[in-house]
Formats: structure tokens, C-alpha cells, sequence
């Protein structure tokens, strides 16, 4: 116990518990309309590329602004800005999910790997979220590592295209 110097998983689920209710209710009476990702949710998800998949908390689009195909965000359905910020069944269900998309788009893309990436910079975007981008057999010097996110900076992939990887990375996800 706390009271004898030492403390207890027990102790910090409570401290972990009474900190994620304060931020919920601090988050949800702040106003959405500033974050995609809300305003996103709030205004319903309808396209397969806005909803490839979905698991508890969680759902996995197509990047809207990537003019690289397969590249995903799995964003978690309430807003949280930090990785602390997430429930415990949350945590659970984002280390499966990451591994299922990435299964996916290896099937969908041929990539030998996917980066699996989380900043929640981006003014409007604080929003958390991770990027599971198929990192390509042989990329330009340019496209590797970090340097992938100038796929972001060159023309969007169009919504046809989206859809049609979108639906193929459902059809090839993980059955499980």
C-alpha cells in the first residue's frame, strides 16, 4: 500500500483510473469541431476508406492526404492526444490491430514491412492516431524512415483509389 512506502499495481490502477476520468470528462466537454478526427466520427464514417475495420475503440482508414496506397491511421473513437491517455481495453486492442493491418497490407502491397508511426502534431490533428504505412521492397533514399511522410506532400491518392485499396486490405484482413 501507498501508506507503507511501497506501491501496488492495485495503487497506480486507481491513480491511472481517477486520471483517465478527469481527462474524459475534461475531453468531452471541450469542443470537437477543432479535431478531424472527431468531427470525422461525429459526422459519420461511411466509406469503406473510412472504415476499413474496426475493433474496440479503434478504427483503421485509408490515409486521405497519402499519395501512397495502403498507407492506414488507426484512430481511436474518442478523442485521447497521448498513448497514456487510453483505456486498458483500449491498449489491448490497438497491439492486435496494429499486427492485423500490417498483415493486410503485406497481403495488399507486397511491402516487405509497415512503419507503424504516432506523432499528433499537426494543428487539427492532436487527435491520436498511427500511421501503418507499407514500407516498399526498394524505396528511394528519400522515402525511408521518417522521409516516408513525403508521401503527404505530393497529390492525394483520388477517393476511387482509396476505396479499391481499402476494400482489398478488408477482404485480405486477418480472420481471427
Amino acid at each position: 500500500s501507498v501508506s507503507s512506502g511501497h506501491v501496488t499495481n492495485v495503487d497506480v490502477d486507481v491513480r491511472v483510473r481517477r486520471a483517465q476520468t478527469r481527462n474524459l470528462v475534461w475531453k468531452t466537454s471541450k469542443m470537437i469541431d477543432a479535431c478531424y478526427s472527431c468531427a470525422q466520427t461525429q459526422n459519420g464514417v461511411e466509406t469503406i476508406r473510412e472504415n476499413i475495420w474496426a475493433a474496440p475503440g479503434w478504427r483503421v482508414a485509408h490515409s486521405f492526404n497519402a499519395s501512397l496506397a495502403g498507407w492506414l491511421v488507426v484512430v481511436p473513437d474518442r478523442h485521447v492526444e497521448s498513448p497514456d491517455e487510453m483505456t486498458v481495453e483500449e491498449a489491448e486492442s490497438l497491439g492486435p490491430l496494429l499486427r492485423d493491418a500490417s498483415i493486410a497490407l503485406k497481403h495488399v502491397t507486397g511491402c516487405q514491412k509497415t512503419y507503424v508511426i504516432m506523432f499528433a502534431e499537426a494543428e487539427g490533428f492532436s487527435h491520436l492516431h498511427f500511421h501503418v504505412v507499407p514500407r516498399l521492397d526498394d524505396p528511394p533514399p528519400d522515402r525511408r524512415g521518417p522521409n516516408v511522410f513525403a508521401y503527404l506532400r505530393e497529390t492525394p491518392l483520388d477517393v476511387d483509389a482509396q476505396d479499391r485499396v481499402a476494400r482489398a486490405i478488408r477482404d485480405a484482413w486477418p480472420a481471427g
